[in-house]
């Protein structure tokens, strides 16, 4: 075994050493920022619509949204953080910079919150309908201290696993095997994050003050950027091969050039110049792609020896391509989980702060009713792990559930979780009529709600770890960073798609006095059948997921490919 690692360097750009770079200890300095980050980002997230609308005095539909486009932007700029690393910067300074950022956001937001002239005067009564709004200044300046921080999220998220996974050697079967560790680490420390967030962060928001509880996000998070620069001499540093969208840019402009041509009958022929060891075989999807790889007769010189890129690529490069094009039906199908994902961060608490929630002299508060969610992940994973993975490779000899799968499983429970939260919002409606829709606490204890959050909370457990993986292992492995960008942008979506439903919903059954399916106080409104609404969307969903997991053509394991096992060795070979 070579005392090196063959594509690594170190800090100073020499050959990383095996012995003194890597592992799990620059990897758990890497995961620490993860955890701070989603405790920042979640602490901020879950509890905001109730700040929108008790402090600035906000319709629940506008804060609802505010919060979904706010998630949605977050997850978007993982792209953008993925072409800077890819592209300029690295991993390493693409984390470090953007990590900055986000604690900008943050110390700009506990700031905000805590100066009286950047919030409307207070009002006694807010179900009355009758208090001041945040006016365009003060609103302004609580959207620039959101999308900086969204900003730094999606730039820090973009990079964090791929840097983490830099720090093992898949070509070392130790390492191999611990790096198949980090992933379950790495969503584990997520979901530790959110769980600190909804309970410590969502008290100390309520019950101190939001300015404490945004403070503490700020000082955490500088706090793991410090600790993440300490290892700046023990991690591994990887060459970036160039950004992946000039790489698909560079196909699909060659094949558009040549579309004229005939493609070969025999593909050996096309243009190929990748290393035996790294060369993807040649698959008769997507043919029309192929074109790129069409020699012509005057070999496509620039004046050097190598080919124009822009004119000829390889059947390797045009491959990649494939691969990623071949992932976009499942990232399509997937997008409407993250729909539903976003009303429990929404809707889901603001239905609990109309309710019951005290036990004994305590009261919850409204936004850490989403930790039944993220016990639902916790559980989900354990039980999986230590129940379920045994039985199913006793029966069918496999290790687990393949990625498409778990997918699947996710999207099953989203539904009945849509089906849950509209039957326990009929139930809340029905109390309201009975008492008064003014009245601020209805008679009708929070605990309605935990199905709805357990079953969606249990759906992103298999759809988070199953979207990952599937994600990363049929993608190209010189396109890894952008395949975690292509993930993530489905929750980006998922929130955008949010916030469409509720202004299309909103215009349709609205009317003058702020009524309809999502009235401005949401004890006069029709939330059960917006729940309904998207237990039907779901559902066609799913039925379309199907059609395209059958359709798929998983990738086989080859030298080109990074096949990383995400949760337990379980195999992405197989169709759902």
């Amino acid at each position: 075994m070579s005392w090196t690692v063959a594509d690594a360097v170190d800090y100073k750009g020499f050959p990383a050493e095996r012995s003194k770079t890597g592992g799990w200890v620059p990897a758990a300095l890497i995961l620490g920022i993860e955890m701070c980050e989603r405790l920042s980002t979640m602490g901020i997230a879950v509890n905001l619509v109730t700040y929108l609308v008790s402090t600035m005095h906000l319709p629940s539909s506008t804060s609802a949204n505010i919060v979904t486009d706010f998630m949605g932007t977050s997850f978007l700029l993982c792209m953008l953080g993925g072409f800077v690393a890819d592209s300029f910067l690295g991993r390493f300074k693409t984390i470090a910079i953007f990590a900055i950022i986000q604690a900008m956001g943050t110390g700009m937001l506990a700031t905000i919150t805590r100066v009286p002239q950047l919030q409307p005067p207070p009002c006694k009564n807010p179900a009355s309908q009758t208090c001041k709004q945040a006016n365009g200044f003060q609103m302004g300046i609580l959207y620039l201290a959101l999308y900086v921080i969204a900003l730094g999220t999606g730039g820090l998220k973009s990079s964090v696993s791929g840097f983490g996974t830099d720090q093992f050697d898949d070509k070392d079967e130790k390492e191999k095997s611990q790096m198949a560790y980090f992933f379950s680490r790495f969503f584990f420390l997520i979901s530790t994050g959110t769980f600190l967030a909804v309970t410590v962060l969502v008290y100390i928001q309520d019950e101190v003050s939001r300015s404490w509880g945004y403070g503490i996000c700020c000082i955490s998070m500088l706090i793991a950027i410090t600790v993440f620069f300490f290892g700046t001499k023990r991690y591994r540093y990887k060459k970036s091969a160039g950004s992946p969208i000039v790489h698909i840019s560079q196909v699909i402009v060659a094949a558009i050039r040549k579309r004229k041509m005939d493609l070969p009958f025999n593909s050996s022929i096309l243009y190929e110049d990748s290393p035996e060891s790294s060369r993807i075989p040649h698959t008769d999807q997507f043919c029309c792609l192929d074109k790129a790889a069409i020699v012509a007769g005057e070999f496509d010189k620039t004046g050097s020896f190598e080919p124009n890129p822009w004119k000829l690529c390889s059947v390797t490069r045009v491959e990649e391509v494939k691969m990623m094009a071949s992932l976009l039906p499942i990232w399509a199908t997937t997008i409407m989980f993250w729909t539903t994902y976003a009303q429990m961060i929404t809707f889901s608490v603001e239905q609990a702060s109309t309710m019951e929630r005290s036990i004994g002299n305590f009261q919850i508060p409204a936004g850490s009713l989403t930790v039944f969610f993220v016990a639902a992940i916790l559980i989900t994973l354990a039980v999986y792990d230590r129940c379920i993975m045994p039985v199913w490779k006793k029966w069918r000899g496999k290790p687990g559930f393949t990625s498409l799968q778990r997918i699947a499983i996710g999207l099953i429970l989203s539904i009945l979780g849509m089906f849950a939260a509209a039957l326990s919002e009929r139930r809340r409606l029905l109390v309201a009529k009975a008492v008064g829709g003014n009245t601020a606490t209805l008679p009708i204890s929070v605990f309605l709600l935990i199905p709805q959050f357990f079953l969606v909370g249990a759906g992103e457990a298999f759809i988070y770890t199953g979207q990952l993986d599937f994600f990363i292992t049929q993608s190209p492995k010189g396109m890894k960073t952008m395949s975690t960008g292509l993930f993530l942008s489905t929750l980006s979506l998922g929130f955008f798609v949010s916030s469409f439903l509720v202004s299309v919903v909103k215009r349709v059954t609205g009317s003058i006095d702020g009524q309809g399916w999502l009235a401005d106080n949401i004890n006069y409104g029709r939330l059960d059948n917006f729940y309904g609404l998207l237990s039907i969307l779901s559902f066609i969903n799913f039925a379309i997921f199907l059609i395209c997991a059958v359709w798929l053509k998983p990738q086989k394991p080859n030298s080109g490919m990074e096949m990383e096992t995400m949760v337990n060795g379980s195999c992405p070979e197989e169709k759902c």
